[in-house]
C-alpha cells in the first residue's frame, strides 16, 4: 500500500468535513470546499481523522493521491495557501485594484489581469503579489498565469518570478 495513503488526515477543530455519498465536504474558518471521491478508493471518517482505502492492490496510485487531496482541501479550509511573486526589473511594478491586478512589466501597453472567484490578490509593495485563496490548485493556477505575462529572462533577470526562486544567469555573448 501507498505510504502517503497509510497515513490519516487529521481534522482540526473549527473545521467541519461531512462525508456525504461520494463526496467530501468540507467547512471551516477561512471558506469551504467540496473534493468528488475516485470510485476506485473509499473514504472513511472517524472523530477527528480521514482514512483511504483502496479495494485492490492497483488502486494504490490513487489512493495517495486522494490522501493529498483530501489534505489539501483540509487544510485549505483551516489556513489557507499563498504564493508570493516579486517583480525584477526597472519599472516594472504591480497594483491590485478590486478584482483586477494591474501590472506594468515593460512592455507598450499595461497589463490587467482578471482576478478570479475564490482568490484575493494583495499588492504590499509595488514590487510583491501575494495570491491567495482557500484552493490549493486555483492558487497555483494564478501565479503561473500572472508569471506567464513575462518569465524571468536568464540574462538580466528580468521578469515576474516566485518568491526564493532562483534564476540562473547566462553570460552575454563576446566578441
Amino acid at each position: 500500500m501507498s505510504r502517503i495513503a497509510r497515513q490519516p488526515v487529521e481534522i482540526p477543530s473549527g473545521v467541519d468535513v461531512k462525508l456525504l455519498d461520494r463526496q467530501l465536504a468540507a467547512k471551516g474558518p477561512v471558506g469551504e470546499l467540496t473534493l468528488d471521491i475516485h470510485r476506485d478508493v473509499c473514504v472513511e471518517q472517524t472523530d477527528n481523522q480521514i482514512r483511504v482505502i483502496m479495494d485492490r492492490t492497483s488502486d494504490v496510485a490513487m489512493a495517495g493521491t486522494m490522501r493529498a487531496l483530501i489534505h489539501n482541501l483540509v487544510t485549505g479550509v483551516s489556513e489557507g495557501f499563498e504564493r508570493r511573486l516579486e517583480l525584477v526589473g526597472v519599472g516594472y511594478r504591480a497594483q491590485s485594484a478590486g478584482k483586477m491586478l494591474k501590472m506594468t512589466l515593460g512592455f507598450s501597453h499595461p497589463v490587467d489581469y482578471p482576478v478570479p472567484d475564490g482568490i484575493k490578490v494583495e499588492t504590499p509593495s509595488q514590487t510583491e503579489i501575494v495570491v491567495k485563496g482557500v484552493d490549493k490548485q486555483k492558487v497555483g493556477q494564478v501565479a503561473a498565469e500572472i508569471r506567464a505575462y513575462r518569465p524571468p529572462e536568464p540574462y538580466k533577470g528580468k521578469g515576474v518570478r516566485y518568491a526564493g526562486e532562483r534564476v540562473i544567469r547566462k553570460e552575454a555573448k563576446k566578441k
